[in-house]
């Protein structure tokens, strides 16, 4: 099914070749891309990143997939163009995908109330109540981060691993049907649908939605969305390093740190703080899946031409980008916002004519990623095996611009595959 997505990730992978300069790249070095080459032994150097990858499709096709730096510092092992990373909140964009596929068979609206579709008790704590407005709590309330979370107000649950397994009584790890019975019994932090605030309980809340409707979550985004797109390696992490997936790279925090495991096989030893004091794998529909980048962008160029995308109707990509009404789009006087959340995407109009850049980036410990679709029909993936530069900026802002700039310095492009 590769074909439908137009592309052909051994087109990029095989050949070596490495600059002058210190940092190992791997992958087909495609004559014309030499700015995306610049740029990222550049950027590797110049902020003291262990190891990228980089993937870029134009009109569909996949014509640069490059390793830079190394996956394990230790042993010296090159990051490679199939490396696989944590991708963090960049799963936000596949729960979505797989929920609009959920839609478009009629299993379910985006009007539906979330309630309905959770087969989970609320916890209550004792003389406590489940807030009301749960009820309201709709299902494109949880896509467009309008649900009434707001983590700066009440904290986010995945942070609090410890407490909700004291609150629930039940030992460690958490699972995240776990952290959504916990938080059906805490007050929200605004009215549904009166503004949009980022929130990663949304997404587990509808990763508990998928369950109920179409049986367990990866299995599931398996079947909708990546085996349509021949995505083969994508996969939900692990949490611990002895439990490391093959092809997987290593992670380094910019600041390293220890605490208590949270998540086996020795729960409360101390460990590093990427490898089980957060449990990436109860993270899953917000934020728990590794990929490679050309898995990523096969994924994004799924949606370059939506008369003939292979995952979601036309009408339907067009409700994933939508401006969401009031506080959500707009600003208090009414004016829409330059950049607003969508279904699973953030969303920056360009122009006057329809057309925007759509992405998703990613941060945690050890951690920062990147996934732009531009206006323009390109497409790219950034991953680094690290979250931060030295002097705290973390990797997928400072990258941002930088590949906008690579982009438009390329010339003559390559065919690709």
């Amino acid at each position: 099914m590769a074909a439908a997505a137009g592309l052909s990730v051994s087109a990029a992978c095989g050949d070596e070749s490495k600059p002058a300069n210190s940092v190992p790249v791997t992958g087909v070095a495609r004559a014309g891309l030499e700015p995306f080459d610049r740029m990222m032994t550049t950027f590797v150097e110049k902020h003291k990143v262990p190891g990228a990858a980089l993937a870029v499709t134009r009109g569909g096709k996949l014509v640069c997939s490059r390793g830079f730096g190394y996956a394990d510092v230790e042993k010296k092992e090159p990051v490679e163009p199939a490396s696989l990373f944590r991708i963090a909140s960049i799963s936000k964009p596949f729960t979505s995908v797989t929920v609009l596929r959920l839609v478009e068979r009629g299993k379910l609206k985006l009007s539906d109330k979330v309630i309905d579709h959770l087969k989970i008790a609320p916890h209550v704590p004792p003389g406590g109540k489940v807030d009301p407005r749960w009820k309201d709590i709709t299902v494109a309330h949880c896509l467009r981060h309008t649900g009434g979370w707001d983590r700066d107000k009440s904290g986010d649950p995945i942070g609090k691993m410890g407490e909700i397994s004291k609150s629930l009584g039940t030992p460690l790890p958490v699972t995240p049907d776990h952290l959504v019975r916990y938080m059906m019994g805490q007050p929200l932090d605004f009215d549904p649908g009166t503004k949009a605030v980022y929130s990663n309980l949304g997404y587990l809340v509808l990763g508990r939605i998928i369950e109920t409707l179409a049986g367990p979550y990866e299995a599931t985004v398996r079947k909708e969305v990546l085996k349509p797109l021949g995505i083969t390696t994508m996969r939900l992490g692990r949490a611990r390093l002895e439990h490391r997936a093959k092809d997987e790279v290593r992670y380094y925090p910019a600041k390293p740190w220890t605490g208590s495991a949270v998540i086996g096989p020795k729960i409360g030893e101390q460990v590093p703080g990427q490898y089980g004091v957060q449990n990436f794998e109860a993270f899953e529909a917000h934020g728990g899946w590794i990929a490679s980048a050309a898995d990523l962008v096969r994924f994004a160029s799924a949606f370059d031409d939506p008369k003939k995308c292979p995952l979601l109707k036309e009408e339907t990509i067009r409700t994933m980008h939508a401006r969401p009404e009031g506080l959500a789009g707009y600003d208090d006087k009414g004016k829409p916002m330059p950049l607003y959340l969508g279904c699973g995407w953030m969303v920056r109009p360009v122009g006057d004519q329809g057309k925007a850049n759509v992405f998703h980036s990613g941060y945690i410990s050890g951690t920062s990623t990147l996934l732009v679709r531009r206006w323009d029909g390109l497409n790219w993936a950034v991953l680094f095996n690290s979250d931060q530069d030295p002097d705290r900026k973390t990797l997928s802002g400072l990258i941002d611009p930088l590949v906008h700039e690579a982009a438009d310095q390329v010339k003559n492009w390559p065919m690709g595959k």
